[in-house]
Order: C-alpha cells, then structure tokens, then sequence
C-alpha cells in the first residue's frame, strides 16, 4: 500500500511539473510573439488608418538570401517619415563572410522595433498620426548596394534594391505629402545621409523637408571602395564618399545640392559604446568598449560637429549623454527607436527637437558635453 502511495504522489509530482513547463514554454513563446517574433498582417488591398502592415516586395532579399519586406502605416495627416532601420556594417569581404558577428542578417525582431520610439502612437508623439514608411535592415550595407559578394558563402549586399522596389511599391498609398521627414538610427542613420537626396526625389510634393541622422559616426578611410566594390552602390551615392566621414561626405552634398529648402539635423549620445566599438574594429581589427576608447569616440564627435557646423550653417545638432557608465562614462547607442521622447536634461527631448526643426524651429542642444 504504502508503495502504491508513494508511486500516486510521484506521479501527481510529475503532472505538476509538466503543466509548470507547458505554462513556462507558452509564457515564453507568447512573450518572443510579442517581441522579437511579433509579425504584421501581410498588406492586401487598401491599408487601415493607424494598424502597421509588412509589405512583401518581389525580388527583395535580405543579406543571407531569406525574405525582406517593408513595413508600413498609413496616418491620418498629409506627412510621412521615412525611417531606415541599423544593424551593424560590412565594410571588407572578411565582415561580409562573418555575418551576424557585424550586421543583422535577416529581418528577425524588425516588425517589433518598428512600433516603439518615434514610431509609437501615444498621444504624446507628435508623429503618431503622420504615415510612415519603414526600411527594415538586413543587407549590411547602409541600406546602399546593389552587388552579390560571393566568397565561401553567398551574401546579398542589395539593400538599394530592397529600397527603391519597396518604395516605389507603396508610396502610391501615400498620395502627394506637403511634409518629408527622413530619419534612421545607426545604420539607418548612415542611410539616412547617404539616400536623402533620393528620397527627395521620390516625394516632389513635400516642400517641408527636414532629415534627421541618429547615432551615425565611423571614421574609414575606405568607404568609397567599400561602396564602389563591395557594396556596389550608385555612383550617385559612392561619388560623394571622399573623405575618412560618409556621413559628413554626404550630408554636405545634400546641402549643397538643395540648400535651406531641406533641413538637416544630427544627434548622438557624446560617447556611444556601440560605434566605439565598430570604429575599434576598424582602426584595431578588435571590437572593444573602453574608457580610452570613448575619450577618442568623443574627440572624433567633436570633429564632427565642428565639420557639419562649419559646411551646413543652419544644422541642428542634439548631443546626450544617456545611460552613461560610471566608471568608462560611455554612453547609450541610438535613441529614436526607443526613448526618443525622454528630456535628457534639456528642456526638448530628441523627438520634440526633430518636430521643432519641422516648424521651422531648428536648435543645437549638449554642445557642452563635447569639451
């Protein structure tokens, strides 16, 4: 008897944790379906006002042959924002074979980044009703190839291509806007310097311009080779990379193509700990976070800013210092895709900056964090 008691107990033991690891394994998956897994209705037809969509685009392919799409939200306002997505770089034929060691690789957890940050729609952002149309990441070349690298492995450097068919696809949703903002962070800040001037073209309609590049600083003196042989970008695009900066490169030929009829602004934590460590790559061949490495990433924030203030007169500039290490001091990477309503010290936050240079109101914040 008793052993027949011990076997019930230890079989009701057994039940017990099997439904403990059922509720465990449902919680997690509906949680990763909430986050990193989270994917929009597929775009049939005519688009809801304010629900986000993917948007499946022929020929699209993302860096490791696997399906790209672009996402999508029609607002209720005349405006749009064009937003690229980052996720890391290959700039050499070694970064290229190496994958997800340096750039995302295909469109996992995109669909869940795209609803947060400026894209949210609480009552707070001021872009919540406007439409926007997103470029997920997944090509490792600042959203600006064309090309095929085809080593020990097949990699499609062709986020050109992803852009310009998606765009073409869905901006008839969009109908002629009076106002363009174009926007990314990290790589898509990179994008965002380096593809502007072409978005431009694709909305004629907007006389209101303003671009916004976030969190978008490497030194290299090989982006134009980069872009010329690896990436196979436009020569409209390589042409303008002349200097060790692509950014500044490009944001000055934006300027001086359409002058004060586009407004130009540039953000980045004062020593962001991700570029740091991609910009110790390249000078070191070793990606690393330091407090050296921060006084150098600061020096060269520094440079930069006086580079953009000095070739574009009337550049908005926002510099902060979130997430700050106590002991490197080094800083948070990006900020428009999460907390870009936070205040940061300022009277304005990073999102109530960019609405203000939409106004006509274009300021420079955190300057004093640079010296």
């Amino acid at each position: 008897m008793e052993n027949t008691n011990a076997k019930s107990k230890l079989k009701k033991v057994f039940v017990i944790i099997g439904i403990i690891i059922v509720v465990i394994t449902l919680s997690i998956f509906i949680l990763l379906k909430l986050t990193i897994l989270k994917s929009f209705p597929v775009l049939k037809g005519e688009p809801e006002i304010g629900k986000w969509y993917d948007v499946e685009v022929d020929s699209a392919k993302s860096s490791d042959g696997s399906e790209w799409h672009g996402i999508f939200r029609k607002g209720t306002e005349n405006k749009v924002v064009v937003y690229f997505f980052g996720g890391g770089v290959s700039i050499t034929p070694k970064t290229s074979e190496g994958g997800k060691e340096f750039y995302a690789t295909n469109m996992t957890a995109q669909d869940f980044v795209a609803q947060g940050g400026i894209g949210n729609t609480s009552e707070d952002n001021p872009f919540r009703n406007w439409s926007f149309i997103v470029i997920p990441y997944a090509t490792g070349d600042f959203h600006s190839g064309m090309g095929t690298y085809e080593g020990e492995k097949k990699v499609y450097h062709i986020g050109y291509n992803n852009y310009s068919a998606y765009i073409e696809q869905i901006k008839h949703y969009i109908g002629e806007p009076d106002t363009l903002l174009v926007t990314g962070f990290s790589a898509g800040g990179f994008a965002t310097s380096l593809l502007a001037d072409d978005v431009i073209d694709r909305f004629p309609s907007a006389k209101n311009v303003t671009v916004c590049v976030d969190s978008s600083l490497l030194l290299y003196d090989e982006w134009h080779e980069t872009a010329v042989n690896l990436w196979k970008s436009p020569t409209q695009i390589s042409d303008r990379l002349t200097t060790n900066n692509l950014v500044l490169d490009s944001l000055t030929a934006l300027h001086e193509k359409r002058g004060e009829g586009v407004k130009i602004l540039f953000d980045c934590s004062y020593r962001d700990d991700t570029l740091m460590q991609y910009q110790s790559y390249i000078d070191n061949g070793k990606m690393d976070k330091t407090k050296e490495l921060g006084d150098n990433f600061q020096r060269n924030l520094k440079e930069m800013v006086k580079g953009l203030q000095s070739n574009i007169p009337n550049v908005g500039i926002y510099i902060w210092n979130f997430g700050e290490d106590e002991d490197t001091h080094n800083t948070q990477h990006t900020i428009i895709s999460s907390n870009v309503f936070d205040k940061l010290g300022n009277n304005r936050s990073v999102g109530e900056w960019i609405f203000d240079a939409v106004n006509g109101d274009v300021r420079t914040y955190g300057l004093e964090l640079l010296d």
